[in-house]
């Protein structure tokens, strides 16, 4: 057995995008627009997974786009988060929070956080190494919501 994807249905694509690509730094690797079907899957992978992901071999995260949603897809509490190891916990935090990405647990410890995608999905984000020593704003910045 081998995993090859987790997929997610998302309300505005390009909003999402950002937030996964430009923000978190992941990599589209390819996309299917489906005219027939109305709706449009793009994949992305990490970086230090992109030669795996370009073969379609996983690990990817497919982002599924329903041209003509209407519906609010919630989130149930079964799926719990995505989680992805970063190089700096405070760079990226930081950087998520400047573009008004919601911190739902700040990484008080230098080791562990928490951020909404513009889906509602729950984001874990792992610091590399060694936690990095506590530092404000996020030593004393309280949780937000639930993860």
């Amino acid at each position: 057995m081998q995993y090859l994807h987790t997929m997610i249905r998302v309300k505005d694509l390009q909003k999402t995008l950002h937030f996964f690509c430009e923000l978190l730094g992941l990599i589209e690797t390819h996309r299917i627009d489906n005219e027939k079907g109305r709706f449009t899957l793009v994949f992305l992978s990490a970086e230090k997974d992109l030669e795996l992901a370009k073969s379609r071999k996983g690990p990817l995260i497919e982002l599924t786009y329903n041209w003509d949603n209407t519906e609010d897809y919630g989130n149930g509490r079964a799926f719990g988060h995505l989680a992805f190891r970063v190089d700096n916990i405070y760079d990226v935090c930081q950087r998520l929070k400047e573009n008004d990405v919601t911190i739902l647990r700040p990484p008080r410890d230098g080791h562990m956080a928490f951020v909404k995608s513009p889906d509602g999905i729950s984001i874990e984000l792992l610091q590399k190494g060694n936690h990095l020593p506590a530092a404000e704003p996020w030593l004393s910045m309280p949780n937000t919501g639930s993860w």
